[in-house]
């Protein structure tokens, strides 16, 4: 989709014109960062027979197995046209994604997912949290962002995916990782694109980034496993083989503007991003008494 094209597109969906916002699946869900979210981005080849067919706020991946696509992520759900004209762009039929992956059950990830799943045919794979809040259409009860509401469409069904498993189509295959504390149900995911002799590991990974809706404390009892969730992921993102990062949002991964990051220890460094992060989240909350 033209770049001019699609901002018309997505005016008409923001004010609740044409055919677009008459699909309740592709009902558009507007916030602050709407905009900067789903800033038009032309389809780009990533390596090998990877590919980047999502915005300037938000990642979505595609890979060429050579037996079907995988999808990754569903950006908010007035995007998923967007998403299947990038599909198109590179070549490629809607109908060739086979499956479907997420990488956190929030609005902003998740909501075109159903959309996607029901024009694609696809089979959604998350994780057994995130697969069970995709199919209720709303954030789990322990998200620090559920004051904010996200709600989105739900999915119909979801194809659960335990951490070090692994998805296998055509020539790739996709390993799973469990990365809570954003979410309890966030997964990133890994897989290995060649060009010639030349293999390099790609890892999309979801969010780290520990905010939350108001009043929400991480020092709080009730937060230790959602603390304790964030120490794993960091451990998992310390210990991965990362040669090329994406993040579901581009901007925690590659602040410099690309939307992706290509320099070693890129894994790392997003994983001591949030620990400091987190950490002066805590300290701020220790000076802090509950009201």
């Amino acid at each position: 989709m033209e770049t001019m094209g699609f901002l018309a597109w997505l005016v008409a969906a923001a004010s609740g014109g044409g055919g677009v916002a008459s699909d309740p699946l592709t009902q558009p869900i507007i916030s602050s960062h709407s905009d900067e979210w789903l800033e038009p981005r032309p389809a780009e080849k990533l390596f090998g027979d990877s590919y980047l067919v999502g915005f300037g706020g938000l990642s979505v991946a595609l890979i060429d197995t050579g037996d079907g696509l995988i999808l990754i992520d569903g950006a908010l759900p007035q995007a998923a046209p967007a998403i299947l004209a990038h599909v198109r762009e590179l070549g490629f039929q809607p109908t060739d994604i086979k499956y479907i992956l997420s990488t956190e059950p929030h609005s902003d990830h998740a909501g075109g997912i159903a959309a996607l799943a029901r024009d694609t045919g696809a089979t959604v794979v998350a994780s057994v949290r995130g697969a069970a809040a995709l199919q209720s259409g709303r954030a789990d009860a322990d998200d620090p962002q559920l004051a904010y509401g996200m709600h989105f469409p739900p999915v119909a069904h979801a194809q659960k995916i335990a951490d070090g498993e692994t998805l296998l189509l055509g020539k790739t295959v996709v390993t799973a990782h469990a990365t809570p504390g954003h979410t309890m149900g966030s997964m990133s995911w890994s897989w290995k694109a060649c060009e010639a002799k030349t293999c390099r590991t790609i890892v999309f990974a979801s969010s780290l980034n520990p905010v939350s809706a108001d009043g929400y404390r991480y020092d709080a009892p009730a937060s230790a496993p959602i603390v304790a969730g964030f120490a794993q992921s960091y451990r998992t993102m310390d210990a991965l083989a990362c040669d090329i990062l994406i993040s579901a949002h581009p901007d925690n991964a590659a602040p410099d503007g690309r939307r992706f990051n290509d320099t070693p220890g890129a894994c790392r460094a997003y994983a001591d991003r949030s620990r400091r992060a987190l950490a002066a989240r805590l300290a701020k909350e220790g000076t802090v008494k509950e009201r």
